[in-house]
């Protein structure tokens, strides 16, 4: 077994186990902001001491409204901490008045369950130890700009992973650049990479920065394979790999993502992770994220009624958040919402079929009874320190820096990133499957 991977929890990685260490970081910002408001203070009184006999009226006037806009941030500052806790009850709170509040389930956020309830062992106080040790080696990336391929949440993610199971060999279908082969290599040094894409990433480099790893065996280019076809058995003799238990495969090839699973458990690969993990309404394949969303899961399925409170909180969060879907985007024909409007998509988008709902739920079913583990990498730091646009806090987990522990975050070396590496977060899940 692939050392310390599984604890019999099932919650979400709890975010209390690292605020004794960071108490000092927490202090810095309230200090600051307390001189802040202090000085704001100030400058009010003696604006208005100068404006005469109206000066009064206009001040009570302002101290009334700043105090029923704490009211309001107060509640919708409750939200939040329930919603750190890994429980979609409400489906329709008032998501704060600037949109970043994260009301985690409001529009329904469902996961998938596994068979005995297990999860991960790792917690978020490991997460951020590796967090601050990983922030120089991405700094050091080779490819700098890596539009339309992995930015920092999930070159984290993976780079986490694979070093915590330390398997004997790695795999990944969908290699682009290279970025996620340095990604993998900076985890493990010295384990033996397989890597499946239908261009060479050294192709890349007659136009600009790519990666080649010379540990790698590579089926790209004119001989790409596709993971479905690769003789497995073959690859695992030529690597001396006799405990499928010990591979680690990751997926960012953009299929969907259920033929994957059962690709993979065919051959009897276990340690699995999808890097695009799309939610119900978007993307361009079939996710288990989209198959885990059932109406039989609290926090599952979804109201394709256009007065419904779902349809007015998901028209007000589109407007801040670049992912977001309002009813018309989620819903076919027939109020069909499961997939993307009722189609499973695949092969980039380039495949699209209509499925049913019954199709839809048999596939959840299955892939409750073959999931050991499921998990998904939360966003590494709140949208109010990354400036990312792209995903809804609503349809996350807590981030693991989260919004107002800038303290904490500049410590970490965040600061140091450009912001536009944050603006990539799809969700992306590590599963463990089996056949019993």
């Amino acid at each position: 077994m692939l050392e310390r991977v599984l604890s019999l929890r099932r919650a979400a990685p709890p975010h209390g186990d690292e605020e004794a260490e960071n108490n000092d970081d927490g202090a810095a910002d309230e200090s600051k902001t307390k001189k802040q408001q202090l000085l704001l203070t100030t400058r009010a009184f003696n604006y208005f001491t100068r404006m005469g006999p109206i000066g009064p009226c206009l001040a009570f006037l302002l101290l009334a409204f700043l105090a029923l806009l704490s009211l309001l941030l107060f509640h919708s500052h409750s939200f939040v901490c329930v919603s750190s806790y890994y429980d979609p009850v409400y489906r329709s709170r008032f998501f704060g008045l600037d949109g970043l509040e994260s009301d985690f389930g409001s529009l329904g956020v469902p996961w998938c369950r596994s068979k005995h309830g297990k999860t991960v062992e790792w917690t978020s106080k490991d997460l951020l130890n590796g967090l601050e040790e990983f922030v120089p080696i991405y700094e050091a990336r080779p490819i700098k700009n890596n539009m339309y391929g992995m930015g920092f949440d999930h070159s984290f993610g993976l780079w986490f992973i694979a070093r915590w199971l330390k398997p004997d060999l790695m795999i990944e279908s969908g290699a682009f650049k290279g970025h996620s082969t340095w990604v993998l290599r900076q985890a493990m040094p010295d384990i033996p990479i397989v890597s499946l894409s239908p261009r060479h990433p050294e192709k890349y480099l007659k136009k600009g920065p790519a990666y080649v790893d010379e540990n790698c065996t590579y089926f790209a280019g004119k001989d790409f394979v596709d993971f479905g076809n690769v003789d497995w058995g073959s690859v695992m003799k030529k690597h001396g790999i006799t405990d499928l238990n010990r591979v680690l495969i990751f997926f960012d090839d953009h299929q969907n993502e259920l033929k994957r699973i059962k690709q993979a458990l065919k051959v009897g690969f276990q340690h699995l992770v999808f890097e695009d993990n799309y939610d119900t309404g978007t993307g361009d394949h079939y996710s288990l994220r989209q198959i885990c969303d059932q109406s039989y899961i609290r926090g599952g399925g979804h109201s394709c009624f256009k007065d419904s409170d779902e349809a007015r909180i998901r028209s007000k969060r589109k407007k801040f958040w670049e992912k977001g879907t309002d009813i018309e985007e989620l819903c076919g024909p027939g109020e069909a919402w499961w997939g993307v409007r009722g189609y499973m998509r695949d092969n980039f988008n380039h495949s699209n079929k209509p499925i049913s709902h019954a199709e839809h739920f048999q596939n959840s079913r299955f892939l409750e009874s073959i999931l050991d583990v499921y998990w998904e990498l939360p966003p590494v730091a709140g949208p109010s320190l990354t400036h990312q646009t792209r995903y809804d806090p609503a349809r996350a987990t807590s981030p693991l820096v989260e919004d107002g522990r800038y303290g904490l975050y500049q410590r970490l070396g965040l600061t140091r990133l450009e912001t536009s590496t944050f603006n990539g977060y799809t969700q992306m899940v590590y599963v463990q499957i089996s056949k019993e």
